[in-house]
């Protein structure tokens, strides 16, 4: 199994989806010309701009349920992998798949805008396959994605939160795996039961809490450590581009498995952000283009920024060579993954380094396994919008519940691996789509900004920007 799974991902995973992600977000960015920069404030603005309805959620909750997603186990154990086997230069590239990715958030999430619709239950549902069924007219290609990404967010990804949750709390209180990812299981269900609604309140208290508070704890090890600073910022550079010398042999590994798991954790271009974008009540779709855009540097910038410069400047690290061995002699002795957080933490609070690490991942793999629910959930609402197959929607809770078991007393290889398949299929489906259906999302951008130079507050009418099939926006 894990053989077949490690040949999948040297084939997805192939330098061709790297440079895609990279060349992506370096063409959007110049196509919109840097929105990411130009309504940096504006998109601050409009994160608390707007209230729920009986249909969707507010921005607030939408950008909640899109971070939950995104803020999971990969800001922790993703970033401290990328930097045993990338070295601190994976750092750099995450931060630059971040940057240039928060355009391509705005272009899919627009399109999830402009081409949502109500479900039978007169909740807003959107996202890849909707904008790929309406603007692309090819159903094949909708349903190879919804299939795509029923599969990979109902079993393949909730396994690696999972995963690392049983992980950290077995660490921290020695509670056996099979009690704590029944527990999971348990939890899950509770939530899932309770529909977008019960999701969306779920992720508006817990998502801010658990990131303020572990930003407030990394800040705390910077403090410490503020002498360092500068010295960690030239490390993170000269070793993205392989100018120290320890560090030139594996320019190749920083620059893929920054992307790599840059990509996993804000997930631009992978198509999941747009799900939870379609479900916000706005006036025009680019509002919510743009706080998706933002969410991306919420997740980069700051999460996993955090855990990077918590793992550098503590010292807390070993980076492998090609021989499975290390670059250097006399760096601590840690275990690649979540271990070189607990040994930072440990630096600040001798002793309870495992605990604080196990409630973090607690929250924040949590709320990503529930947020991959409802993507998937949405996925089987596109499948049954036609023809109702109940049983389908039953059959994705029990997948999902069963994956959140399985996943936590698998091998953490085998999670992320599977994990790795999942997200590499949607982002390649998702990517190509995009980029052919780019041009609404910016048709909609020139309309937004063209009523912005007016003094209004922007309100979305497609026939007048010239975009057509977005049936929901037009006035009956």
């Amino acid at each position: 199994m894990e053989a077949l799974v490690s040949y999948l991902n040297s084939i997805i995973w192939s330098s061709a989806l790297i440079y895609l992600c990279l060349g992506t977000g370096l063409y959007f960015s110049l196509r919109t010309r840097f929105l990411q920069l130009r309504h940096f404030r504006h998109m601050i603005k409009l994160m608390f701009e707007g209230r729920s309805s009986d249909a969707g959620v507010s921005s607030f909750q939408a950008l909640a349920i899109s971070l939950s997603g995104r803020v999971g186990t990969g800001n922790i154990a993703g970033v401290a992998t990328a930097i045993a086997i990338g070295g601190p230069g994976a750092v750099f590239w995450m931060w630059t798949v971040a940057f240039f990715g928060a355009s391509t958030a705005y272009v899919e999430a627009t399109l999830a805008q402009i081409y949502k619709e109500k479900d039978d239950n007169g909740n807003y549902r959107g996202g890849p396959a909707y904008y790929i069924e309406k603007a692309m007219k090819q159903k094949w290609y909708a349903w190879t994605f919804a299939v795509a990404t029923i599969v990979a967010m109902g079993f393949c990804l909730p396994g690696i939160q999972s995963n690392s949750i049983v992980a950290a709390v077995e660490t921290a209180w020695s509670v056996p795996a099979k009690f704590t990812a029944g527990f999971l299981a348990i939890g899950l269900a509770l939530i899932i039961i309770g529909g977008v609604k019960r999701i969306a309140h779920f992720a508006q208290v817990a998502v801010p809490l658990m990131a303020l508070g572990y930003i407030a704890i990394s800040l705390v090890v910077v403090v410490i450590n503020i002498d360092m600073v500068p010295a960690v910022f030239k490390l993170i550079v000269s070793s993205a581009f392989g100018l120290d010398a320890g560090y030139g042999a594996i320019i190749g590994l920083a620059v893929q498995w920054g992307v790599k798991r840059g990509v996993y954790s804000n997930e631009a271009g992978q198509g999941s952000g747009p799900h939870p974008a379609a479900a916000a009540e706005v006036s025009h779709p680019v509002k919510q283009g743009l706080v998706q855009a933002f969410s991306v540097y919420i997740d980069t910038l700051l999460i996993c920024s955090a855990t990077a410069f918590m793992i550098l400047l503590t010292g807390m690290y070993n980076v492998e060579n090609a021989d499975g061995g290390f670059l250097y002699e006399g760096m601590p002795n840690a275990v690649a993954g979540p271990a070189y957080v607990q040994a930072a933490f440990d630096t600040i609070l001798p002793g309870f380094g495992s605990s604080i690490l196990a409630i973090a991942l607690l929250f924040f793999a949590f709320t990503t396994i529930v947020a991959y629910y409802y993507i998937a959930e949405t996925n089987v609402m596109y499948i049954n919008r036609k023809v109702h197959r109940p049983w389908l929607a039953n059959l994705l809770k029990l997948l999902v519940l069963t994956s959140v078991v399985y996943g936590g007393i698998k091998s953490a290889d085998l999670a992320w691996a599977l994990g790795d398949v999942g997200v590499g299929i949607m982002a390649w489906l998702n990517i190509v789509a995009i980029i052919i259906l780019q041009k609404p999302a910016m048709l909609a951008l020139k309309d937004y900004e063209s009523q912005l130079d007016d003094g209004l507050d922007p309100v979305f009418d497609p026939v007048k920007a010239g975009i057509e099939n977005a049936d929901f926006w037009v006035k009956k």
